[in-house]
């Protein structure tokens, strides 16, 4: 956009989007420089559209007309414009007309209907609404107008039709259901998914920067695809040399006749941009940025590599890198390896991506030697666009992939991230390679939000998102082995066989500490046994109904004899239900066989789903067959429905938010009355606290509130010191009030007795800590912990990131290691767990649903019969922009 732009313009609707077509439109809100764009727009549409739109024969907008739709004002009227190579193909507007109502008008460019523009401008429009308090979208539509009808139809929402002198109206709640929810995630899956094709299987290639030096970025990933046998048509742009590598060149890429899908751009940084006008010109889908010097190179490189962003995505094209690797599609009817990388693994059903280039290299050559196949492989370096959120859309469907394993430098939207991740790990095992989240160690290039979320929440994460994480290469393709060519195990229950008494104990050790039960074995056998010795063994532990995965141990003898052995063990591999894993010493691999292991076999094994995942020592097996346990028992695991307390109310939250976010625009703590209509809103019965300066207010206060009542001083100071120095208990009349207002003011250091207060005495239970944190990069994040000692000493808190189901509530508050403390620990009677999760579910909403929450706190007690709510810290803060928020974005 221009650097002028109207007041109260919001940047933040602006996104970018996959269409149903796979190809890529911006979205932004209308501005009033945008009137001869409408103009053009509006001569371009067929009468019949006009008519639907305007219910008249309009041919031409008056000046009024044009001036009315492109200035409004954001709030009351929003208008939103998508935008393909700078021309409008699409408005989607809505006018207030009171009550909490909004009427929704569409108008879709005739020479892109069909692509779900009008979809796309719905749910984005919805979302806005949302966050303006307008609750209903109404509409006037024509009844030949089935076009649009469908969009309103097809949306989700429970849409009222009622006909009115001969026009339909339309009315719909736009707050968003089960139903609304699943049709926009479907889209955007398919959009997204099908935006990869151009690049994973491109009919035309074009390489631009390949020269005859053969150490030359272009030249090798243009030597790379003439050897793999790609198997469309691939072009070389270059400006002087007639031939390169056996194929004629161009001189640009308007002299390649038809539509180019994916250009490979390795041209020095400063001449890309240049190579990307190009291609918008040309109507490119897709480029690969191998090209290096961009944001990693400082500055200067930043700039330019926001630029090729903006410019490609003005042209609709989908952008790989800059600095990246290339990406590999071993389909048989692509062949394609567009990196520099000569030498790939086979075929096979591992999907791989990586984000640097070096990385790139490692994975890739840890694959080959393993001899584990691959489906496709990725490095998207920069990942300005194309990211493994992307891969993931595509691989969710991809029948050729068994399993996804990632490895990642950076993250930058993990709450989409983590949605994707979980959609896939419903079909297929995703393994993810990440030491943690933060600032800090971001690569060069990649644009990321600062966070403050402990490595430890982001792992509650991925673990809620049925990722397996993995701290090294090495273990990501030790757990790939197993679940690409073994079926999962349906319980943790191992059986173990081997040869070796010292190898056989390891490995049982290894599974205690994995928390897996050996149930039968260790099998030890004579180190001289033979093939059939181990068919007998193998038998014997498959056929224990006891038994849900086998792990077989075997150290040669010196006498030859090895390769019978291992020939008999892989015919076990082949098991319909229950996984086998090999310990042979030395070798690591798919299969395990001497002869599919040495350096000049045969690959077919690799194609056969029931190959034998071999390791060298033990702890890697084991290792690997706990993942695979985790990961089969997250998939079995009830899902539960998303949370959705009653007496919640939204609008009465965002009406104190505002109030207090207009008095102090930078944010405060609340004041009490203020937490106390905060977590009322949400149906959280916040028990008051009186605070007191002089002992009559003490007394005075404690005759209000009723006895039983306690007094303690809020200070930090002494506020988390063990045992009672702050506090008095069960005070029953005047007098003990007095007594201990003369106990605590003794006691206390100044500042701590300045901050005395009274409240009802509680139930005696079990002190918890629920709250939530606004975090820059993740959103809203969820904790709870049993307050004292596990909390502060322990650091024993369990994270989770909204929107919860009641399953996720659950466990959440189970997944604490103090956790036997709420159910009955050595005798004790256990809390009312349903009320507590239900604070927490409330917690969860509230934070979902208010993003200027910056950080809460309660301090809950639990006892057998409900809990209490004793206090709050809850802070306001103006709120960033959210990402996955609602409506369908790239970023």
């Amino acid at each position: 956009m221009s650097d002028a732009l109207p007041p109260g313009y919001p940047p933040e609707w602006e996104a970018d989007v996959a269409l149903r077509d796979g190809s890529v439109a911006h979205l932004r809100p209308i501005v009033p420089a945008d009137a001869d764009a409408i103009r053009r727009f509006h001569a371009g549409q067929s009468a019949e559209s006009i008519y639907l739109r305007f219910f008249a024969p309009l041919k031409e907008l008056s000046d009024r007309d044009v001036t009315r739709f492109t200035t409004v004002d954001y709030t009351q009227r929003v208008a939103l414009v998508c935008t393909l190579r700078g021309d409008i193909i699409g408005i989607g507007r809505y006018d207030c007309i009171g009550a909490g109502s909004a009427e929704v008008a569409f108008n879709i460019s005739d020479h892109h209907q069909g692509k779900g523009i009008g979809s796309v401008l719905l749910e984005h429009l919805a979302a806005i609404a949302q966050e303006r308090g307008v609750k209903k979208f109404v509409a006037e539509v024509l009844p030949q107008n089935r076009k649009m009808l469908a969009v309103f139809a097809d949306a989700g929402y429970v849409v009222q039709r009622r006909i009115e002198d001969g026009v339909v109206m339309v009315s719909f709640e736009v707050h968003p259901t089960a139903q609304s929810e699943g049709v926009r995630l479907a889209r955007e899956h398919r959009a997204e998914a099908l935006s990869m094709r151009s690049l994973l299987f491109p009919s035309t290639i074009a390489v631009i920067g390949a020269s005859r030096r053969v150490e030359n970025v272009g030249h090798q990933i243009l030597a790379n695809i003439v050897q793999a046998g790609f198997q469309g048509t691939l072009h070389v742009v270059h400006p002087g040399a007639d031939e390169l590598l056996g194929i004629r060149t161009v001189r640009s890429v308007f002299d390649i006749d038809g539509d180019i899908d994916l250009v490979v751009v390795a041209v020095p940084a400063d001449q890309v941009l240049s190579v990307v006008d190009d291609c918008a010109a040309k109507g490119v889908k897709t480029l690969l940025v191998a090209s290096a010097g961009f944001a990693e190179a400082g500055e200067a490189g930043a700039d330019l590599q926001l630029e090729l962003l903006h410019r490609a995505r003005e042209a609709g094209m989908r952008v790989v890198g800059p600095n990246s690797f290339g990406v590999i599609n071993n389909d048989p009817t692509v062949r394609l390896n567009a990196t520099l990388a000569p030498n790939v693994p086979p075929p096979g059903g591992l999907g791989l991506f990586a984000q640097s280039g070096a990385l790139g290299i490692a994975v890739l050559a840890s694959a080959a030697r393993r001899r584990l196949g691959i489906s496709v492989f990725a490095s998207v370096g920069n990942r300005i666009d194309v990211s493994g959120n992307d891969f993931m859309q595509y691989w969710i469907d991809d029948t050729s992939t068994k399993a996804v394993g990632l490895h990642l430098e950076s993250m930058g939207n993990p709450r989409k991230f983590t949605r994707i991740a979980r959609h896939l790990a419903d079909t297929k095992p995703v393994i993810v390679v990440k030491s943690g989240v933060s600032e800090f160690g971001v690569p060069p290039g990649h644009r990321v939000r600062r966070t403050n979320t402990p490595p430890r929440a982001f792992a509650e994460l991925l673990r809620q998102a049925g990722v397996i994480r993995v701290s090294t290469v090495h273990q990501l393709f030790d757990v790939a082995q197993l679940v690409v060519h073994q079926p999962l195990p349906r319980g943790n229950r191992l059986a173990i066989v081997g040869n070796s008494a010292a190898l056989s104990a390891l490995t049982a050790g290894a599974a205690k500490d994995r928390e897996l039960q050996v149930t039968h074995g260790p099998v030890d056998l004579p180190p001289e046994s033979r093939g059939a010795d181990y068919r007998t063994a193998l038998t014997e532990a498959f056929d224990d109904p006891t038994v849900d995965a086998v792990v077989c141990c075997f150290i040669p003898p010196v006498a030859a004899g090895d390769e019978e052995v291992i020939d008999a063990v892989r015919g076990f591999a082949s098991h319909p239900d229950k996984p086998l894993v090999a310990t042979f010493l030395g070798m690591r691999g798919v299969d395990g066989g001497t002869r599919a292991m040495s350096r000049d076999a045969s690959v077919s094994a690799l194609n056969d789903t029931r190959a034998l995942p071999v390791y060298a020592m033990p702890e890697d097996a084991v290792r690997a067959l706990g993942s695979a346990v985790a990961y089969s028992r997250w998939l079995r695991r009830e899902r539960g429905v998303p949370v959705a307390p009653e007496g919640t109310d939204r609008a009465a939250a965002e009406a104190l938010v505002d109030r207090v976010l207009t008095e102090t625009p930078e944010g405060r703590d609340l004041t009490e009355d203020e937490r106390v209509e905060l977590l009322a809103a949400y149906g959280i019965d916040l028990w008051r606290q009186v605070h007191v300066a002089t002992e009559d207010e003490a007394v005075a206060a404690a005759s209000g509130l009723g006895y039983p009542v306690v007094l303690k001083s809020t200070s930090p100071l002494v506020r988390h010191q063990p045992g009672m120095a702050n506090v008095r208990i069960d005070l029953d009349s005047a007098g003990a009030v007095r007594a201990a207002w003369a106990s605590l003011v003794d006691r206390l250091p100044a500042v701590a007795a300045g901050r005395l207060v009274v409240q009802r005495m509680a139930t005696p239970g079990l002190a918890c800590l629920v709250g939530s944190t606004e975090d820059p990069l993740i959103g809203p994040l969820i904790r709870f912990s049993v307050a004292g000692a596990p909390t502060d000493l322990y650091d024993d808190i369990a994270f989770r990131v909204p929107p919860l189901s009641d399953v996720d509530v659950s466990e959440l508050v189970s997944s604490v290691k103090a956790a036997p403390l709420l159910h009955g620990h050595r005798g004790a009677a256990p809390v009312d767990r349903a009320a507590l999760d239900d604070i927490v579910a409330r917690v969860s909403v509230l934070a979902d649903e208010i993003p200027e929450v910056a950080t809460l706190v309660l301090p809950v007690n639990a006892h057998p019969d409900g809990v209490e709510v004793l206090a709050a810290d809850i802070r306001l803060s103006p709120a960033g922009k959210r990402k996955d928020t609602g409506a369908r974005s790239l970023t």
